[in-house]
């Protein structure tokens, strides 16, 4: 059996989606989410699911972990990693080609080796207590987390500071839980572009979903009943514009701080993929400025 697994990845607004599809095309592959926001129904603008990029020459490419939980719920790394397990075993079984695509280092890793803290339950009890923090309250209980956890969890959102609180209290008293990985052998792909021209892409690519539906979605999702508290806990776009929504913040700021968050998020995203290389994973990058037809030629001439 073919155990190879090409990861596509890279800072958010550089073209990983449109790759991954056009590679899959290529390549009778299919395609796995590394995203922890892609995974809720109705929420499609606001994560960058692009789902039209899925749609190579007329032929849909098969796509996983997308649209597999109902908006409003809550969904943790733990269940993504069993999830990702069950889908590539299944592509694995048909005799396609997985692709992962996703600019989450955490995911990506995870999905790579297992981080044994993706099997570390969810603590109800301590969720509950976390929910009654503010967000700078949460941010002193980060402090006291131990530098060797801190280093390896994402807290660029405040459910991301929650599940990195819940994992630091359960190590403290319990070992690191072992998990069973999938055969797969990871050849990795990053997209990378110069940072003046990532800033332009992520201001022209936050102004079109603006003015193309973003916030009607959100408006949506609070019509069907899902909380302002939970949109916010959602993160950035979902935040500020269920902010605007609600008459907190006007149309102009809202942007501008959104634009600015987007901008914190791609190079919080680099310094996770460095990381990565210290690590000792290798990480073939890419020109993301050149066309898409070329990357895909050149992933092919390297695998």
């Amino acid at each position: 059996m073919d155990n190879r697994l090409i990861v596509i990845t890279g800072p958010t607004a550089v073209g990983k989606t449109k790759l991954a599809a056009l590679f899959a095309y290529k390549n009778k592959g299919e395609i796995l989410s590394a995203d922890s926001r892609q995974v809720y129904k109705g929420m499609d603008i606001g994560t960058g699911k692009d789902l039209a990029d899925y749609v190579v020459d007329g032929m849909q490419i098969p796509f996983h972990l997308i649209d597999i939980q109902e908006a409003g719920d809550k969904y943790f790394i733990n269940q993504y990693f069993k999830d990702y397990v069950a889908a590539i075993r299944d592509i694995q079984n048909r005799g396609k080609l997985p692709i992962l695509c996703g600019g989450s280092g955490l995911y990506i890793e995870t999905a790579l080796e297992g981080n044994h803290w993706s099997a570390i339950p969810v603590n109800k009890k301590l969720r509950e207590q976390l929910e009654e923090l503010t967000e700078r309250e949460l941010l002193r209980k980060v402090e006291t987390i131990p530098q060797a956890i801190l280093q390896q969890i994402d807290i660029g959102t405040t459910k991301k500071i929650k599940r990195g609180i819940e994992i630091a209290e359960f190590l403290h008293t319990n070992p690191e839980p072992l998990r069973e990985l999938p055969d797969v052998q990871p050849i990795i792909f990053a997209l990378q572009l110069d940072r003046a021209l990532v800033k332009k892409r992520i201001y022209e690519r936050l102004i079109y979903r603006l003015e193309n539906g973003m916030i009607d979605e959100v408006e949506q999702l609070l019509k069907n009943g899902i909380s302002a508290d939970i949109l916010k806990y959602y993160g950035l776009e979902y935040k500020w514009i269920t902010s605007y929504l609600l008459g907190e913040v006007d149309k102009a700021h809202m942007t501008d701080r959104l634009n600015i968050g987007i901008r914190q998020f791609a190079k919080r995203q680099m310094t996770w993929f460095r990381r990565m290389e210290k690590k000792g994973y290798q990480l073939n990058w890419l020109d993301a400025s050149k066309p898409t037809e070329e990357l895909a030629g050149n992933i092919q001439k390297l695998i």
